[in-house]
């Protein structure tokens, strides 16, 4: 690869036949809003046979001037020129473009946003800029490009940049190193479809291709078809529609498409020669006397592109090993960009009541734009659920409307039935259990330590993205507290190198609240990801950082059953019940919560606290310290099981409505500090979601929400007065609970999934890695697969093949049969 000079534009013209053409366009590239020692002009004279060159040279030594010495096509003029070429990018421009003033300035600030940006196209406009050239790129589903919207009236409506499968040979930017890396334009195209093949194939690499409508050209559309006629365009058109099929789609796609793609070349070259193929019928009339037909030079196009596709089918099936060996991006990862597929293209009756028939009966349509993603937890997916679990199976469940989903777990999953999405289990001690499920996805979603267990998903190759709506390393400051000091100080550091390696491979980041967004933002930069590549994309930084807290159901909760209320000993029917959601955790005040409950008893002898669940269904998590001194305080306080009941076990996910629904008051209390201020509690949205009033702590971004909304009360830490009085108002004042309850009704809307995970599915819906991350290097390293083969007898080998078949099947006389008859077809194809 060229060493090349770091922001020069070298601007490739192919001169064909038209000299004056590209002597006003070297003229417009001079005048540029570019500055003049980073532009190159490069103009390949391609074997006009006329004066060009002569002419060509009048333009000063200012210019690379290359004599081509014979046609070599866009294509190879274009590769010829590139080779002669120094810039770190390099544009194609038709000598019968004129370009805007901005037209490189506007391309070259769009590779800023992102790395694998490896191509921008320009919108192209016909030269009184009137009418559409090009603002988008589709392809059919047998194999022809074409521009949609091309000769429409521009109208401003496509002036939003956006990703396109490939932009037009007529004016369009690359890096010099991409197309290097593509091996430049295939030479086999000759002109036509070469750009979208070119496109095809860097979209297939990883990298993207941009277009951007501010980069715009003025076109004389076709001014060297002009000179060769219908004809050998149709050829062309043809040949290289079903070259670009066969080089690039996946094995799968290209089994449903090209026998009809096939069977479509052949009716539209019959239709455009107006030809009766029955004519040769025996039930028509008419004999064989004569053997010569009329035949339509348009039909003769299609045939012998037919024909030449199979004289070139080894070079083809070469260069096709290449591309599938070393493509990163799947069929269905593409499938949006290619546009319209189902597009007939001739208006002619005849082809397309054939196109229909081909369409409808060989189903060639019915490829999916599904993408598949893989949501990975560490937590047990079944009836009992913990947080991480129940947020991985709602990010599940809110793409499986729009994509194949599967929720993987490195620890239990339990049989489910009736789930719109498929589950597995994978295990840490054999991490090559995930790597089917790497290969099978588009996109991976992880949470807590999966990408440091498993290799495959550190080296990944697919969009990652990272969900850090836990700040584990602020946990571990409460939750190793008790130990030694090195000890507590290592389970620190190990959760922060855990969470700098994510945070260092991920190409978008979920977090729970707009503060944890700026602490992650925080420790992103510390890290370098925040950097020119990733503001230049997005100055706000949400295409690498977005909020999705914990949501509620859209489903309202309905009571099957009572948990609690009769089902508890100790609590009656007509109690006022407490309940805590969720785990007692080191970082949770509950003593203060018992105490203010004893209190609170000694004038309401029907208040009860309800502590949900003790033991964490995930068996890696231990019981918490604090569990034991909470049992011991409401002990010694005389209120355990008559005030404050703790259930031993974990409520099943799918029961907690029961338990919720028997409840008057939800509360949380915990102790102010850093890991407060990042949290997220998530069981305050189990209150929210069945219209309980709630009672908090201040200092985290529920307790600021409480206060805000009026959905109850936030107290200061370890104030046990506030808590009292904050308990009795939402248990025994009938207004105060009223209004808290319809506060809670019109808040919890906005935490629904379907909300709170809406920017995740956005992203979804058009993956993109980071623009700081690099286009994969793995892929240059992938040797070109090489699987054995059966190789086609021919010749005297085949024959004696076939000869061996017939006696086989039919015996000596079937043998000689088969010779008189091959030898009267030869006899008649020499007469």
């Amino acid at each position: 690869m060229k060493k090349r000079r770091n922001g020069v534009v070298s601007v490739v013209l192919v001169n064909f036949r038209g000299a004056d053409d590209t002597i006003e366009c070297v003229r417009g590239l001079r005048e540029l809003n570019w500055p003049s020692d980073r532009l190159e002009i490069v103009v390949v004279e391609n074997g006009s046979g006329d004066d060009s060159l002569e002419k060509l040279k009048a333009l000063g030594d200012d210019i690379i001037l290359i004599d081509s010495g014979a046609n070599l096509g866009f294509t190879g003029g274009c590769n010829l020129g590139v080779e002669h070429s120094n810039g770190e990018f390099v544009a194609f421009l038709n000598n019968d473009a004129k370009p805007h003033p901005d037209w490189i300035s506007e391309a070259i600030a769009t590779f800023d946003g992102g790395r694998e940006i490896g191509a921008v196209a320009s919108k192209v406009l016909d030269w009184d800029g009137v009418d559409v050239d090009f603002v988008d790129g589709s392809v059919t589903w047998y194999g022809m490009g074409y521009k949609p919207h091309a000769g429409e009236k521009d109208r401003g409506t496509w002036d939003v940049e956006k990703d396109v499968l490939f932009g037009t040979g007529a004016a369009m930017f690359i890096r010099a190193e991409v197309f290097e890396e593509l091996g430049g334009f295939d030479d086999n195209y000759f002109m036509f479809y070469d750009d979208v093949d070119l496109g095809w194939r860097l979209n297939l690499l990883g990298y993207r291709f941009r277009f951007q409508p501010k980069s715009l050209a003025f076109h004389k559309h076709h001014a060297s078809m002009n000179k060769f006629g219908n004809f050998r365009e149709e050829y062309l058109l043809e040949r290289n529609a079903l070259y670009t099929l066969y080089k690039n789609l996946e094995d799968e796609s290209l089994r449903d498409v090209f026998a009809g793609a096939l069977l479509l070349a052949v009716r539209r070259a019959v239709a455009r020669g107006r030809l009766d193929s029955t004519s040769l019928d025996l039930r028509n009339p008419g004999d064989d006397s004569q053997r010569e037909s009329p035949v339509d030079k348009s039909t003769l196009a299609g045939i012998f592109a037919i024909d030449q596709f199979v004289e070139h089918l080894p070079e083809a099936t070469a260069e096709r090993e290449k591309v599938q060996s070393t493509r990163v991006r799947s069929d269905r990862e593409l499938i949006r960009l290619f546009g319209k597929v189902d597009e007939p293209a001739y208006p002619i009756e005849s082809y397309l009541a054939g196109y229909e028939k081909i369409v409808t009966q060989l189903d060639v349509l019915s490829a999916t734009a599904k993408r598949r993603i893989l949501v990975v937890t560490g937590d047990p997916i079944g009836g009992k659920m913990a947080g991480p679990a129940i947020r991985a199976w709602h990010i599940a469940k809110e793409l499986s409307s729009e994509h194949d989903v599967r929720l993987v777990s490195y620890t239990r999953v339990e049989k489910l039935d009736g789930i719109p999405f498929e589950t597995a289990v994978i295990s840490h001690h054999h991490p090559s259990s995930v790597n089917e499920h790497e290969a099978w996805a588009d996109v991976i979603i992880a949470q807590g330590n999966g990408i440091a267990l498993f290799p495959a998903l550190a080296k990944t190759e697919k969009v990652l993205v990272v969900d850090v709506y836990d700040p584990m390393h602020l946990e571990q400051l409460e939750q190793g507290r008790g130990q030694a000091i090195k000890a507590w100080d290592k389970q620190i550091s190990d959760a922060t190198s855990t969470l700098n390696h994510q945070l260092l491979l991920g190409d978008f980041f979920l977090c729970a609240s707009d503060r944890q967004r700026h602490f992650w933002l925080g420790q992103l930069a510390a890290l370098g990801r925040v950097n020119a590549y990733t503001y230049s994309r997005d100055s706000e930084l949400d295409s690498l950082i977005a909020i999705a807290p914990f949501g509620i159901s859209s489903d309202e909760p309905v009571q099957s059953r009572h948990a609690i209320r009769g089902q508890v000993p100790g609590i009656g029917a007509d109690d006022k019940v407490i309940v805590w959601g969720g785990g007692i955790y080191n970082w949770f005040d509950p003593e203060t919560l018992i105490r203010a409950v004893a209190e609170v008893a000694k004038r309401h002898d029907d208040v009860r606290l309800f502590f949900m669940g003790v033991k964490h269904p995930n068996p890696d998590v231990p019981e918490m310290e604090i569990v034991a001194t909470s049992r011991a305080l409401a002990a010694q306080l005389g209120v355990l099981g008559v005030n404050v009941f703790f259930n031993d076990n974990w409520v099943d996910f799918d029961d907690r409505q029961n338990f919720l629904l028997d409840a008057d008051l939800g509360v949380s209390t915990h102790f102010q500090h850093v890991e407060t201020t990042f949290s997220f509690r998530t069981r305050i949205l189990d209150y929210l979601w069945s219209g309980l009033p709630i009672v908090t702590t201040e200092g985290d971004s529920f307790g600021d929400l409480v206060a805000a909304e009026n959905l109850g009360a936030a107290v200061p830490e370890r104030d046990q007065a506030a808590l009292v009085d904050a308990l009795e108002t939402y248990l025994y004042d009938p207004e105060k609970v009223a209004a808290a309850r319809e506060n809670v009704a019109r808040v919890r809307d906005d935490f629904r999934w379907s909300r709170t995970l809406a920017a995740l599915v956005e992203f979804c819906k058009a993956p993109v890695h980071a623009a700081d991350k690099k286009v994969a290097s793995a892929k240059r390293e992938k040797a070109v697969k090489t699987t054995a083969k059966r190789v086609p007898s021919t010749g005297i080998r085949r024959d004696v093949e076939r000869a061996m078949y017939y006696l086989r099947e039919g015996g000596p006389t079937a043998v000689v049969e088969r010779y008189r008859a091959r030898a009267v077809r030869r006899r008649d194809a020499q007469s």
